[in-house]
């Protein structure tokens, strides 16, 4: 899967939109997440399983969003995802929001693997680490 754009198509609903039709720009950071969950998805890892039988999660560390177009109602979008880099326990994702070619807005989001129990980072597990290389 490495250098490989994982695309998550997104829809604008009335809920996305202030009462200009346009994309609240909090919004966005859900289109990315739900992009970031489908991608781990893709490569066999539910989060919910990994939360009970490992008892790890991913969290958001920090995240770079610039906002250039303005997304709005009842736009279909493509969310683009692909892993930048991956350290011991953070992956890096770059992601972009796209409506046809033109891009609405970029982000690149640290996120870290957390042991629930102590809320501190940990070694991403092996196969996960694996999985960004096949």
């Amino acid at each position: 899967m490495a250098g490989a754009v994982f695309p998550f198509p997104v829809r604008v609903y009335y809920e996305d939109t202030d009462a200009g039709g346009v994309v609240y720009h909090a919004r966005y950071l859900h289109f990315y997440e739900r992009a970031r969950t489908e991608f781990l998805r893709a490569l066999n890892f539910s989060q919910q399983t990994l939360l009970e039988e490992r008892k790890i999660a991913f969290v958001v560390k920090s995240m770079k969003i610039d906002y250039c177009i303005p997304a709005k109602l009842d736009d279909f979008l493509l969310v683009e995802t692909e892993v930048a880099e991956v350290k011991g326990a953070t992956i890096v994702f770059a992601q972009s929001l796209k409506r046809d070619e033109n891009v609405l807005s970029t982000a690149t989001v640290k996120v870290a693997c957390v042991d629930l129990g102590k809320m501190k980072p940990i070694p991403l597990p092996k196969e996960v680490k694996a999985a960004f290389f096949d």
